[in-house]
């Protein structure tokens, strides 16, 4: 329950109109709720001029400097013009009293149907319009020197910005731009003002030091004012001077349709604010109960976000809004002639029962939340938010030999207790082995670790070395949609193709759901992604994900987001889906996924076990579910691409590169599928038909993800035409993407590969990795040089190459669409809890720092040459050997706490990344973000992980810098400044309980209950393994149900 003393100062004209809407919405909320609101009413502005002399008394002030937030109506009329007192002087007075330095002004179309009636702009003009002005609100011309006209008829304005005022705003702008698409437009008019100048200036500086990943540009005022006319769904933040905010919020007001809709909040920085509707009083209707108190409405859900913390409540109101009015319930300004309109009080009352209507109704929810909340355990009612921390219910767990390694350290440590169910642990030997090394150390060893744990529980699906990439063949035999997986490789997301949530994770992470049938997770925000357009043929799921993060960039409106990719996903194959729910991982999403259809029932239908061919939940997101962001993108411009070294998201057209030299080619990785393979066969054998031979220079290499890939493409011939074309087929694994098996790219070498990674030293040290559609590697193979493969792909056969695919709807694929059936709480069920009397970490720390830039991936922490490792002291001695072999013995010196900037532990799931820091001596990583499989390593394994984005921070964190850390008191002290920071609850629980390790033998299979405080319960399985292994074709509750 929340209390909160709001102060309403109504103002003039219609603004007591409104304000009672506001209030009435606010009333609704608090009841429904529980929550207690106390509301006080003052004069302002011309009232108050007219009973008590000022715009703004003391009293009223005082009020409002008393008040948690403040909703106000409007001020000024004609009445007061000319007048000694006028209206607006209370308005920036109290401005500046309050010190509300920043306006928000969001412009979204609220309700489509309004405003393709009544918005001077054409409906698909404004599609996808959503963006928010940030205005300085206490600076500029408006609070400048002033010379009112004397006798000589000069007046004079002045326009003044300091720095200080103009990094404060700019950092308001950021600040807000990270919890969106992370793109914001300064808006000046530098090429005549010297302010102007200075804004420029130093909002540059701001953005390059302390928000590196949000993208910032200039515009000029009037450029920005025809851009808004002609693409306002280019913005996503905009900030700019008092004066001219104050004019394009006014022009942004009409994209909508109308004054009366939009919200504003002014805001200092103690978080006191000001919300009121954007609208002035409109003396001219006031008192005749016509006036729109959506815009005030709407500001008062921002009252709730902003000044009382109260996210979901805001979320209900603003939903409210949007459903009353597309039932056509609005004042006369929005309506359409001639139809029946409703009053002021009228419209506020209906969005008020609405609000109090929808807090009785389920919360509408993504795909990703459906799923997890279906196998949520424990809830109280079936739903889940952003945010929420469950134990759910895990399907399959899958990892290969290089993580089972990694897995085995954990087993052995919690005593072999045995697999929960031994027909859902997928084993797959492809990471470090190819038939030409079998006989090395490494290969023999690894491959040695996973027969031993498949003969020893019974596992049903093991797969012996180079029969199956890790995914492939998980994901075209097993995975069902509505299924939660857990892999020990970042790319374990590719399920998520077939509408399940699959998700990478560390290995000890992976074991435990292995061992116990659960885990914990944090529901995280939902990105949306619509495809529109049709795709040319021949462009796959490889450029389509290369083309998303082309435009959207990786690890920014993805990181630690779930993305579902919606939209006309006819155009989207399983293999394309596949490839684009794998690069989720490179992109930066948790989990990538998409709603299984027919598409998906068809596919299953092929199966070669009867039981995998049926069954799975398909899920469908709620209509009006809430989305952290929502992106279009037209299928239509994707051509061939080519993402350069060294980042998946350096992406250009193949055509602006054609010509540059090769020394290898490569077509395979989990990420290349079987309609990838084929079609790149194809276009070798179009190219061929041409005239086309391989030149004799060069390396070229085709790795299918499967033994049955590989023998469809013997029967259809396409091997032959590989070997025709001067490749060799390899054994199916990951080969050159990983680059640590036979297959390693030399230094200095250029390649161009269909894998989904390029990062520095990923096909071997010192290579050189560029990422393309299979199409284009084979198109580039003859010459050697980065060709563009339409001229090929325009002579193939289309209906040739669909028989090949056998790829076609089936009837009676049909499905039943699913609704979340969680496991609710007992109430009287006792939750359990962790020990915390026996806490693993000291209550300080202090060391020094090495300062580490953003995005460091687990490849430069870890490289995977050093993987498994005999133990973490031994991965230690390897830390950082390839980008700062100097780290281990500056970490010796005492340079034993790492510093960096956001999405720190990026790419692999390795946990040896963890091992390696603390085997190295590492104490402690304070980090303006985490990638979110690294993060939870941390957690897991025990080192303490601090999550501090504050800039003053970072600025005086320079290397070797002495740093001391309060656990206790969750601090962090540097160079004299002392800096809180939180760690979650779960984050709280690991490290009290010394880890999973440690909590497990408490626990045993209730553990991750205990750190959710959850009920204990159990969820059924094998129990050891001579049990499991007696069973033959698995154990558990029913080989086929979704809830183990």
């Amino acid at each position: 329950m929340v209390q909160a003393n709001i102060t309403v100062l109504p103002g003039d004209g219609i603004g007591p109109e409104v304000t009672a809407g506001g209030v009435e919405v606010l009333k609704a909320v608090a009841a429904a709720a529980g929550h207690e609101f106390a509301f006080t009413e003052c004069d302002f502005g011309g009232i108050s001029i007219d009973n008590h002399g000022e715009p703004l008394t003391p009293e009223t002030l005082a009020a409002c400097e008393k008040a948690d937030a403040i909703l106000l109506g409007a001020v000024g009329g004609p009445k007061w013009h000319g007048g000694a007192k006028r209206p607006e002087q209370g308005l920036l007075a109290i401005r500046k009293a309050l010190g509300l330095f920043a306006n928000i002004r969001p412009c979204v179309i609220v309700a489509p149907e309004v405003a393709a009636r009544v918005s001077p702009l054409r409906p698909e003009r404004l599609k996808g319009c959503d963006f928010v002005v940030v205005r300085e609100l206490t600076g500029g011309i408006y609070f400048g020197e002033r010379q009112e006209a004397g006798e000589d008829g000069i007046a004079r304005d002045t326009m003044v910005y300091s720095v200080g005022e103009i990094e404060r705003i700019a950092r308001c702008a950021g600040n807000v731009a990270l919890t969106r698409r992370k793109k914001v437009l300064s808006v000046d008019k530098s090429n005549v003002l010297a302010c102007s100048r200075l804004w420029r200036k130093t909002v540059e500086r701001i953005f390059k030091d302390e928000f590196p990943t949000v993208t910032l540009e200039h515009m000029l005022v009037d450029s920005a004012a025809m851009h808004m006319l002609r693409a306002p769904a280019d913005f996503d933040v905009m900030v700019t001077a008092n004066m001219f905010g104050d004019i394009l919020t006014d022009e942004a007001s009409m994209l909508p349709g109308s004054l009366g809709l939009l919200p504003s909040a002014s805001l200092s920085e103690s978080g006191k604010g000001i919300f009121e509707p954007i609208h002035g009083s409109a003396p001219d209707i006031a008192g005749k109960g016509i006036a729109n108190p959506v815009g005030t409405i709407l500001s008062a859900a921002m009252l709730l976000r902003h000044a009382l913390n109260l996210h979901d409540e805001a979320k209900i109101v603003e939903r409210a809004v949007r459903q009353v009015l597309a039932e056509g319930v609005g004042t006369a300004d929005i309506v359409p002639p001639g139809s029946p309109t409703s009053s002021t009080a009228e419209v506020s009352s209906a969005i008020a029962a609405r609000v109090t209507k929808l807090f009785s109704e389920p919360r509408p929810m993504t795909l990703s939340e459906k799923i997890l909340c279906h196998n949520a355990i424990g809830l109280a009612k079936p739903e889940v938010k952003p945010g929420d921390v469950v134990s759910v219910k895990v399907q399959w767990t899958i990892a290969s030999e290089i993580t089972w390694k990694g897995m085995e350290k954990t087993y052995d440590e919690i005593g072999r207790p045995g697999v929960h169910r031994n027909d859902r642990f997928w084993l797959a030997i492809d990471h470090t082995v190819d038939p030409r090394i079998y006989d090395q150390p490494k290969p023999k060893a690894l491959i040695a670790a996973s027969e031993r744990i498949a003969d020893e529980v019974g596992l049903v699906d093991f797969h012996a070395a180079n029969q199956t990439i890790l995914h492939t063949e998980f994901v075209r035999q097993r995975v069902k949609p509505g299924q939660i997986v857990c892999g020990a490789d970042s790319h374990s997301c590719s399920g998520g193709c077939m509408g399940s949530w699959s998700v990478g994770l560390g290995a000890a992470d992976v074991m435990m759901p292995t061992v116990t049938g659960e885990t914990w997770l944090e529901v995280p925000p939902t990105l949306k992604i619509k495809y529109v357009g049709e795709l040319p043929f021949g462009i796959g799921g490889k450029d389509v994900i290369l083309y998303t993060m082309g435009e959207l960039k990786r690890n920014t409106v993805a990181f630690e987001r779930a993305v579902e990719y919606t939209g006309n996903l006819s155009q989207l194959s399983i293999d394309a889906r596949f490839a684009i729910a794998n690069m989720t991982a490179e992109f930066g999403g948790i989990v990538g996924l998409f709603e299984a259809d027919e598409h998906t029932a068809s596919y299953m239908r092929k199966r070669s076990r009867p039981k995998d061919r049926t069954g799975g939940l398909f899920f469908r997101a709620d209509p009006d579910a809430e989305y952290a962001a929502e992106y279009e993108l037209d299928l239509g411009k994707v051509d061939s691409l080519v993402a350069l070294y060294p980042s998946p998201d350096h992406v250009v057209p193949v055509d602006s590169v054609a010509g540059k030299k090769l020394d290898g080619v490569f077509i395979g990785a989990c990420t290349t599928g079987e309609e990838d393979l084929i079609l790149a066969a194809v276009v070798l054998r179009v190219a061929m038909a041409q005239g086309l031979r391989p030149l004799a220079q060069g390396q070229r290499r085709v790795t299918p993800g499967s033994v049955p890939i590989v023998a469809k493409l013997r029967k259809l011939g396409l091997a032959d035409v590989y070997e025709s074309a001067g490749f060799t087929i390899g054994a199916p694994g990951c080969s050159y993407c990983l680059g640590i098996a036979a297959d390693v790219a030399g230094e200095g070498e250029v390649w161009l590969s269909s894998q989904n990674r390029n990062f520095r030293n990923r096909m071997g040290k010192g290579s050189i990795g560029n990422l393309a559609s299979a199409a284009t590697v084979a198109a580039s193979s003859f010459m050697m040089e980065i060709a563009n493969p339409r001229k090929f792909l325009d002579l193939i056969d289309q209906d040739e190459y669909r028989t090949m695919l056998d790829k076609f709807l089936q009837p009676g694929d049909v499905f039943e669409v699913a609704v979340p059936r969680p496991t609710l709480v007992d109430p009287t069920a006792p939750a359990l809890s962790v020990d915390a009397s026996a806490a693993a970490l000291p209550d300080t720390l202090s060391g020094r720092a090495q300062v580490f830039e953003d995005h460091i991936d687990t490849d430069a922490i870890i490289p995977a040459q050093f993987m498994p490792g005999k133990d973490d002291d031994d991965l230690g001695t390897h830390c950082f050997e390839f980008v700062a072999p100097e780290f281990r013995e500056k970490v010796k010196a005492g340079g034993n706490i790492v510093v960096a900037g956001v999405g720190f532990g990026s790419g692999s799931s390795r946990e040896e990344a963890v091992r390696a820091l603390k085997g190295a001596g590492v104490i402690a990583v304070i980090a303006k973000s985490y990638a979110f499989i690294y993060g939870r390593n941390q957690s897991n394994l025990g080192l303490l992980g601090i999550r501090l984005p504050d800039p003053e921070f970072h600025a005086l964190a320079v290397d070797g810098a002495e740093i001391s850390i309060d656990i206790k008191g969750r601090t962090v002290t540097v160079a004299g400044k002392t800096f809180p920071f939180k760690l979650s609850d779960v984050e709280e629980r690991l490290l009290q309980g010394g880890g999973v390790v440690k909590l497990f033998k408490e626990h045993r299979k209730n553990l991750f209950r205990a750190v959710v405080g959850a009920p204990a319960g159990d969820s059924g399985g094998c129990g050891g393994g001579s049990e499991a292994a007696a069973g033959g074709g698995g154990c558990g509750t029913g080989g086929d149900d979704l809830d183990w």
